[in-house]
């Protein structure tokens, strides 16, 4: 099995990356989150500390430093636009790409709250891909050699503020809203190139399925476009898109409800799933993971 990093947040609210082992149930600390990250290549060579953490009980929390830039690349499966609000438009020769704030957030497991002012959320399952080392004028080779691991990611999306300007950022950072899963080495998820099949299910039924290999923007060349302007830093992270056959395209249209669970499963990265509840209960989960 691949090797699992995640965070897991102490009592005093400290950090530690640590790989987990499911058999035994505990994970093996690799290193405090800041320490991690400036040298994650080599903190995962090294391996463990030795230090063990019973993951019974212990609170999860993504590996993921405060100031990381979170970059996202809309519109990146041609079927995706094709359903969508842009099916008439040329497909641009540069991704469109949009932020998420890492208080957005939040891991397996956690509950995703519907905002005040949305009907439901929609699902986008994805791949993120994480950058390892610091990234300035790279070309999409050095970009993509760069990149330290990937992990299963649902960028939940409220799809009322996303429309209500041209502008994403609204409908995309909903409290507890991004989930991902743990991080898993890239040299032993291989090239996204290749085809990892990414399938999403609500309630068990399939909704969404396609393959990395139709990427229309790849992870080196997007990395690249974005170090041309802007110097990526380890811990900086890139989602990739999503296939088609997201909710709000429907007829009529399906989104996630209370009482809905929703699952992204990528291939090599696991399977990622959360719960929807409803609006009232968003005071209880803001402020964590």
């Amino acid at each position: 099995m691949s090797q699992r990093i995640v965070g897991i947040k102490d009592a005093s609210g400290a950090v530690v990356v640590a790989a987990t082992d499911e058999v035994s149930g505990t994970a093996e600390v690799l290193d405090g989150l800041e320490a991690f990250w400036a040298d994650p290549a080599g903190a995962i060579a090294r391996g463990g500390t030795g230090v063990t953490i019973e993951l019974e009980g212990a609170e999860i929390v993504p590996p993921v430093l405060p100031g990381a830039r979170v970059i996202c690349i809309g519109l990146n499966y041609l079927k995706h636009v094709a359903e969508g609000s842009y099916a008439h438009d040329d497909h641009p020769p540069y991704p469109t790409l949009f932020a998420r704030w890492p208080a957005s957030l939040t891991v397996g497991g956690a509950a995703i709250p519907v905002p005040l002012d949305e009907d439901g959320l929609d699902w986008e399952g994805e791949v993120m891909a994480y950058v390892g080392a610091p990234l300035m004028d790279a070309s999409p080779e050095e970009a993509l050699a760069a990149v330290v691991g990937y992990s299963t990611f649902n960028d939940v999306t409220a799809r009322r503020a996303q429309k209500l300007t041209s502008q994403w950022i609204l409908g995309k950072n909903a409290d507890r809203s991004g989930p991902l899963g743990p991080l898993v080495p890239a040299a032993e998820v291989g090239d996204l190139r290749d085809g990892l099949t990414v399938t999403t299910r609500v309630n068990g039924e399939e909704v969404q399925r396609g393959s990395t290999d139709q990427m229309v923007y790849t992870v080196g060349e997007t990395l690249s476009l974005i170090s041309r302007t802007f110097t990526l830093r380890p811990g900086d992270m890139l989602a990739t898109g999503t296939p088609a056959g997201v909710g709000y395209a429907r007829t009529p249209p399906w989104l996630l409800q209370p009482g809905d669970e929703v699952e992204v499963e990528v291939e090599r990265l696991g399977t990622l799933r959360n719960r929807i509840v409803a609006h009232a209960e968003r005071a209880g989960l803001v402020g964590g993971s």
